[in-house]
């Protein structure tokens, strides 16, 4: 199902195969979607969740961090790999993270948008754009390391 103020916001998003696959929430973001969660909002500000351990600062380290916690590593692509879920950082044009997309079983992803719907889109530069910048780090976990 085609949106056309997303597709404003992801120029990306045009003539690609994504769908909306849950109603607006503002309960959740992209960085709990991402981590599996629907019932509160990561991030690092004193307001919102975040792991405990993890320094509060909006940094692609500290992002690196609380997925480290939840048992990711660093790795090099995006591939679908047999027997591993992975995520992807997305950080804007000054280097700070701005959205966290998650890796679906058919090697497509997810991904919350702010207090928006959850989406499928076929692959990471969907969400490329002025609004989230590009991607700049996946990580991946053995599948039910939760």
């Amino acid at each position: 199902m085609a949106s056309k103020y997303l597709e404003l916001a992801f120029p990306n998003l045009r003539g690609t195969a994504y769908e909306i696959t849950s109603p607006s929430s503002p309960r959740y973001n992209c960085v709990a979607w991402a981590a599996g969660e629907t019932h509160r909002w990561w991030w690092p500000a004193p307001s919102y969740y975040w792991p405990k351990g993890v320094t509060r600062e909006a940094t692609l380290s500290t992002f690196v961090a609380v997925f480290r916690s939840l048992g990711y590593a660093v790795c090099q692509d995006d591939r679908l790999e047999a027997g591993f879920e992975k995520i992807a950082i997305y950080v804007d044009a000054a280097g700070v993270p701005s959205h966290a997309a998650r890796q679906l079983e058919s090697g497509e992803w997810t991904s919350k948008l702010g207090p928006d719907v959850d989406i499928g889109h076929v692959d990471l530069k969907s969400l490329e754009s002025a609004t989230y910048g590009v991607v700049s780090q996946i990580l991946k976990r053995k599948k039910d390391a939760r």
